[in-house]
Parts: C-alpha cells; sequence; structure tokens
C-alpha cells in the first residue's frame, strides 16, 4: 500500500497490531488486534468492523468475537474453499502485522430485553451469535438452530449446550426451526447464507406468526458472490 495513503488511512480508519492467533475451530482462526486507538469504543454485541487485507485496498466485513475497553479487538476468520483474499489474510496473520479497520457497525445486534432470544445460522453466523450470547446472563431463555459443516466447526458459544446443533446435509435450517416452533413473544437473529435466511424469516413471519420487527436477519453472503457488504 503506498505510503502516501497513510494520512488519508489514519482519518478513516484504525489502526492496531496483531498481538495473539490460534486456531478456535477447525476451519476457524482467532486474531487478537491490539492499539491505543482501539480503545473506549462503542460496540454492540453482534456488530462487525470493516478491515483492509490482502496488503491493498481491500476491504472484507468481520463480526466482532470479542471487545476489551482497554484497547483489544477479537476477530474469528473463517477459512474455505475458493478463498479470497479476506480468508487468506486471516489464514497468514502473523504476530506484529499492522492491521487498519473501520469502527464498529451494523444494526444486526442483540435486544437484551428480549424475553426469548433465538438464533438461527451457520459457520458464518457463528462469530457474532458468540458475542451476543456471552452478554446474555446467565438464566436467559435461549433456543436455535446452529448449522455446520462438522462438530469441529462448532466455535464455543455460551448457552451452546441450549442450542440445536446440525450437520450440514441433513435437515435443513429452515425445516429445523419448523420442529423447534419457537413461539411468538421473543426476538429471533437469523443470520448466514442470504436464501437461507429468507427461508427461515418466512417460516417464522407467515407460518409461525412472529412480528416481522422480531425477526432481525443477516444474510452475510449468496452462492458466487463474495459477499453482501
Amino acid at each position: 500500500m503506498p505510503a502516501l495513503l497513510d494520512p488519508v488511512l489514519d482519518l478513516l480508519m484504525l489502526r492496531g497490531t496483531v498481538t495473539a492467533t490460534e486456531p478456535i475451530a477447525a476451519r476457524m482462526r482467532r486474531l487478537r488486534i491490539e492499539g491505543d486507538a482501539l480503545a473506549g469504543l462503542e460496540v454492540r454485541p453482534g456488530q462487525q468492523v470493516r478491515v483492509l487485507v490482502g496488503g491493498g485496498l481491500t476491504r472484507r466485513t468481520y463480526s466482532v468475537w470479542r471487545y476489551e475497553p482497554a484497547g483489544a479487538v477479537e476477530l474469528c476468520v473463517l477459512d474455505h474453499p475458493g478463498a479470497g483474499p479476506g480468508a487468506r489474510w486471516g489464514r497468514t496473520a502473523e504476530l506484529g502485522d499492522q492491521v487498519r479497520l473501520g469502527r464498529p457497525e451494523g444494526s444486526f445486534v442483540l435486544r437484551r430485553d428480549a424475553a426469548h432470544h433465538v438464533f438461527v445460522g451457520e459457520e458464518t453466523a457463528c462469530v457474532a451469535f458468540g458475542a451476543m450470547l456471552a452478554a446474555l446472563p446467565q438464566d436467559a431463555r435461549v433456543s436455535g438452530c446452529v448449522e455446520t459443516s462438522t462438530a469441529a466447526d462448532r466455535l464455543p458459544l455460551a448457552h451452546a449446550d441450549r442450542l440445536d446443533w446440525q450437520k450440514r446435509g441433513g435437515t435443513s435450517l429452515p425445516e429445523a426451526v419448523r420442529r423447534l416452533a419457537p413461539g411468538p413473544g421473543g426476538v429471533a437473529y437469523v443470520a448466514g447464507e442470504a436464501r437461507t435466511v429468507q427461508a427461515v424469516r418466512q417460516v417464522l413471519v407467515r407460518e409461525a406468526g412472529w412480528d416481522r420487527r422480531a425477526v432481525l436477519t443477516k444474510p452475510f453472503w449468496a452462492p458466487g458472490r463474495r459477499g453482501l457488504e
């Protein structure tokens, strides 16, 4: 990246340093980024940040796994077949690497006062779900359906024992939601592949009688597209 862009990027983005990396699931790597510019941010569980990857001006969006107000952001980056610059960055990032990222953003966030929290999604949704679940008290009413390729792809989520975990290729997520049959009166967080997100939303609204405003959706990706941001 040309050095002459640094002053502009410093105005638009925050700067941090990779201080820790580890595999957190079979195809997911946790990256911890620290820096003075990351201190004191307002981060709501479920929000995301845009990160410059690949040594240029390419941006990729990642949900925040964990935030520490002293100045640390943790991301979990999924590796997958046909990986683009974002997945390659997540796979190869090393201690000491400099990272530029935007401020937390997005409205797909936890509604803390809901009577019931229902989570429906797959690997790409689990980082956002992890931040939301970690912010809920132990006695919160939680349920949902989460799909992964294998058991080894499951992230360590709070309240994980209250979720129905399933392996891809079996029951579809819309059908799993029909079986779960969550009654209206709470908030549903539905995220992942765009068509599946829409199908689950229709099950909740049209079949189960949920208010549309109580079903929060986040289509993270669609077949043949790099992302929907």
